[in-house]
């Protein structure tokens, strides 16, 4: 048969892996064979080989190894390679070495007949691989170039130089290798090459002797500087036993698996946090951070801690791959890293080892129950843990929305039914309903309520010493009962049990400041912040801490360190905003809040937003954007959509739209009246529905509802919800003719800790000369007293 004419090539570019078995020539013929079918198993058993076609791979057998070209990218011989170099490490007998190029590939027919494979890329592959040593993955430039776009593969590229081959070619290479799998020795060409050439490898360009001096020179001076820097004592705040776990990759083909890579992350990160003698930062610090930074040092250092874990976890089927590496920081070297390739039932035992291990080398000491706690299995279902991973899912996110939260209970309860014994899930979902119970992200009904009870009680029935059923009892004491002395003491009791759980003194700070133990609540927030440093929830209850105490230097403080960490924090920006308004200053106050669009579920942003239109009298704009909210109403936010209407009367009242105020106002009370019978104890439903009778001109109504707000929730029972109350009885009081017990009202606000009630803007002599509602005191000396910058 004529061999194809050069018209006839049909030429491609392939991503050629050349694969030979180093010292193959000097085996004895059934040594050869054996090694030759060993290595053939392997490469045969790599994803990359058994998932691809025929069209998508082609095997060529080159006598002492083996090239594979594929026709997609460079990443995939890289992954071959990497499949390939793991499991050899189990195989010390079969000395192995690998090379990479992309280039052109043609098909042909050898004298057999046979379709085959040849080209300049098959060549060029091969001559890559000579440059290199048993246990190198040598790559070409073009290859290194097309994969140092990608993080996951540039930390692996070390750029070796030139290499003469065959014929006088020189090739630029570059090795691939990391802590785990690679030869990261030089390879012996190289090292000659050094030898020759005064220990700089040949590069494919000849410098000037003068440059190669003066290069020589600052390479002296950078490193006496870097000996120096070694010999001096080293500054670091950070302990020796302290790390944070980084998000983990979703590597799983279904994007929507990210859920389960969150999960194990966390469980890890969980167990991790339960050894009292480790330092662990909460996930809510780490999760602001990718999950391959290039900058570890500088994350270290913002987390304060000495150690970084990274991870990925690769769900296929009822499989399951999760990668480790624990990283020194400082200098950003790997201690240790590990493989995990496991059934999903085994998925525990992977958990349990990993943070066996990481203690291991950080030379923790675990107590008894702690080694218990660390090998613990939460439930023997893996369909509930997989309902209880997507619910835990939802509580990471950072924002308290309804939709989170319904997402999370929805979940939860999935898999409590699945495993009635799961007291993970039920502590779990004890607190969802709890936060969202208190925070009206859930309807704060009686029903809610009894299942937050329910919940947490079942938990603690099933296990007494669960560290996360007990301080579930805390939140449920705290935000559902509101008995702070009995959540104090369960949070309390929880310190022990999760010794680096941030949320414990952040819920004590919560609980010190409902009893208006304000120095106390700010040595908590400190305490949560050394746990959670980028925490953007505990610095902003910590800013609105100092927003209540009228310490607004220090509350912007706090707020710009949420938006460093988070610049699109619309929720900070807008209380920036609020300070702005408290102190009287308009014009900062809009240039912070006009360009914000949130969400129509943020009521943050639209209450300050409106109310800045409010005290400027000018609220044209903010009546078209409430507007448009409403046309979209949303069942699932309650009392939302009446609160919204209560806000578009006032509005449209202040707008000089009397007629259109009294239709807003008659809509926000028949969607918030019937809401009262399963909310009794929403206290800001009652005082959105006293200042809606107050609209409407009933007074009587009016009244009644601010006197019931300050029942549900008394100054001295609540530090944080009773000035709010008290705010809202100086308004109707205001705005009934009671000019006396309005000024009252306003003289024990003024003379306490408040926050931004209502309005969510704090109350101050500045405000109070701005706000419409307190017009008809205006006349009033006391009240003109009052508004008296101090």
């Amino acid at each position: 048969m004529q061999p194809e004419s050069d018209d006839n090539l049909r030429l491609e570019i392939g991503h050629v892996l050349f694969i030979d078995i180093v010292g193959y020539s000097r085996l004895l013929i059934e040594e050869q064979k054996e090694r030759l079918n060993q290595l053939t198993e392997i490469v045969l058993a790599t994803s990359q080989v058994l998932e691809s076609t025929d069209e998508q791979l082609v095997r060529l057998p080159t006598g002492d190894g083996m090239a594979l070209v594929f026709h997609h990218s460079a990443e995939e011989p890289a992954r071959c390679a990497l499949e390939i170099a793991e499991a050899l490490q189990k195989h010390p007998e079969l000395p192995v070495r690998m090379g990479i190029h992309s280039g052109p590939v043609s098909e042909v027919r050898d004298v057999s007949g046979r379709s085959n494979i040849a080209g300049a890329g098959i060549n060029m592959a091969q001559r890559v691989m000579d440059c290199g040593d048993a246990g190198h993955i040598l790559l070409s430039q073009h290859v290194a170039d097309d994969l140092v776009q990608y993080r996951q593969w540039a930390p692996r590229l070390h750029d070796l130089g030139d290499c003469e081959v065959k014929h006088g070619v020189r090739l630029h290479v570059f090795s691939f290798y990391n802590d785990e799998v690679g030869n990261s020795e030089l390879p012996t060409k190289f090292k000659s090459a050094s030898a020759t050439t005064g220990g700089v490898p040949a590069r494919r360009s000849p410098r000037p002797l003068l440059l190669l001096a003066a290069i020589g020179l600052v390479v002296a001076v950078v490193a006496f500087w870097l000996v120096r820097k070694q010999d001096a004592p080293a500054v670091s705040t950070a302990p020796d036993k302290s790390i944070a776990v980084l998000p983990f990759q979703n590597l799983s083909s279904d994007k929507e698996n990210a859920y389960f890579a969150d999960g194990i992350q966390d469980e890890i990160l969980t167990r991790l946090s339960k050894i009292a003698d480790l330092k662990v930062i909460s996930r809510t610090s780490t999760q602001h951070y990718k999950s391959t930074p290039e900058n570890l040092p500088d994350i270290a250092k913002q987390l304060g801690v000495a150690h970084i874990l990274e991870g990925s976890v690769q769900k296929s089927g009822d499989s399951v791959r999760v990668n480790v590496q624990l990283i020194k920081a400082a200098n950003d070297s790997h201690l240790w890293a590990d493989t995990y390739d496991r059934r999903l039932t085994d998925i525990f035992s992977v958990e349990s080892d990993v943070a066996r291990a990481i203690a291991d080398q950080l030379q923790a000491k675990l107590t008894g129950q702690e080694e218990q706690v660390i090998a613990a299995r939460p439930t023997e279902s893996l369909e509930a843990y997989d309902a209880y991973l997507r619910g835990l899912a939802y509580t990471l996110k950072t924002a308290a929305t309804t939709a989170n939260a319904l997402g999370s209970q929805k979940h939860l309860k999935e898999a409590v039914r699945l495993d009635p014994r799961f007291a993970l899930a039920w502590a779990l979902l004890s607190a969802v309903d709890s936060r969202g119970y208190i925070t009206a992200s859930l309807e704060p009904t009686v029903a809610l309520k009894e299942e937050a009870r329910q919940a947490v009680e079942t938990a603690l029935t099933l296990q007494p010493e669960l560290g996360e059923a007990i301080l579930a009892q805390g939140s449920y004491q705290y935000g559902c009962v509101k008995d702070y002395d009995a959540a104090a003491r369960y949070f309390e009791q929880a310190r022990s049990l999760l010794p680096n759980s941030s949320r414990i003194p952040e819920s004590l700070a919560y609980v010190a400041r409902r009893r208006g133990q304000w120095e106390r609540s700010e040595s908590y927030f400190k305490e949560a912040e050394r746990l959670d440093p980028r925490n953007v929830t505990v610095l902003t209850q910590h800013a609105l801490s100092y927003i209540s105490l009228h310490r607004f230097p220090e509350a912007q403080r706090n707020l710009d360190q949420v938006l460093d960490i988070t610049p699109d924090d619309v929720d900070a920006i807008a209380y920036k905003g609020s300070i702005g308004l408290a102190e009287g200053d308009l014009s900062r106050a809009s240039a912070l809040l006009t360009p914000l669009r949130a969400p129509a579920s943020d009521n943050i942003v639209w209450r300050i937003q409106t109310y800045a239109a409010i005290l400027e009298r000018k609220p044209s704009e903010t009546i078209a954007r409430l507007k448009e909210i409403l046309t979209r109403p949303d069942p699932a936010q309650g009392y939302h959509d009446g609160e919204l209407r209560f806000w578009l009367g006032w509005a449209q009242q202040v707008g000089g739209d009397p007629a259109a105020a009294q239709e807003s106002w008659r809509a926000a009370r028949a969607e918030l009246e019937p809401l009262l019978k399963e909310q009794p104890g929403n206290y800001r439903l009652i005082q959105v529905l006293a200042l809606t009778d107050l609209g409407l001109g009933d007074k009587a109504a009016a009244l009644t509802m601010a006197d019931r707000a300050i029942i549900v929730n008394p100054l001295d029972k609540d530090a944080v919800a009773g000035p709010q109350s008290i705010e809202v009885l100086a308004r109707v009081a205001a705005g009934t003719g009671q000019s006396e017990r309005a000024i009252a009202a306003l003289e024990q606000l003024l003379s306490i800790a408040s926050g931004g009630g209502t309005t969510a803007v704090p109350l101050t002599p500045a405000v109070l000369r701005l706000d419409p509602m307190f017009d008809p005191l205006r006349s009033e000396p006391r009240f003109q007293k009052l508004c008296e910058d101090k």
